[in-house]
């Protein structure tokens, strides 16, 4: 949920900056003329017809103070934007959880690994087995107990991919065993000219 929300969020705010970027370029391209001219500020007042929108809305205000269905709609939209911003704020503050592989946790502190650099090793290790490409992506699990590692293999033409699967699974054992986490490895032929790295 707070992923969605936070990918919103910056959704929201690049839409928003793009907008202000635009409006502020409009305003100094009208800003270079004064008066009437075609690039003058009241020119691009008319252009957007800013004041037949003052019109509406004035008239617009006016039936949202007396009472009838328009204000009742105009209060359900104000408490809907309420709702949407403060979720668009927990999206943006709410703090990203941290993937942690737990290797020891006692009394005097925890032994753990973080994600990323765990992901970074076990490719390393792999590429170190022959793969030409290698790609993980680990899943922890609640708790960080426990987890599971997928590997994207890429390995040269000549070889089969079992052979492969075989030394990656043996790179990979004195790593992920005291970790506890499953290795699922997937082996495809490398792109022509791909060379072992």
């Amino acid at each position: 949920m707070v992923l969605v929300l936070r990918a919103l969020a910056r959704l929201v705010t690049f839409v928003l900056l793009l907008a202000l970027a635009v409006a502020g370029g409009a305003a100094a391209l009208f800003s270079i003329q004064a008066g009437e001219d075609p690039l003058s500020l009241a020119s691009l007042a008319g252009r957007l017809r800013l004041p037949e929108l003052r019109d509406t809305v004035g008239d617009y205000l006016d039936q949202l103070e007396a009472d009838g269905p328009l204000a009742s709609i105009s209060l359900l939209a104000g408490a809907g934007a309420v709702v949407a911003s403060l979720l668009l704020l927990i999206g943006a503050l709410a703090p990203r959880r941290e993937r942690l592989l737990v290797l020891e946790e006692g009394d005097e502190g925890r032994i753990a690994a973080r994600a990323r650099p765990f992901e970074q090793l076990a490719a390393a290790a792999v590429r170190r087995g022959g793969a030409t490409d290698a790609r993980a992506r680990l899943r922890v699990q609640r708790g960080g107990r426990s987890g599971r590692l997928g590997l994207r293999l890429a390995h040269p033409r000549n070889e089969p991919a079992s052979a492969l699967t075989e030394r990656a699974s043996a790179e990979l054992a004195p790593l992920l065993t005291p970790f506890r986490v499953e290795p699922r490895i997937e082996a495809k032929v490398a792109d022509k000219g791909a060379r072992v790295r």
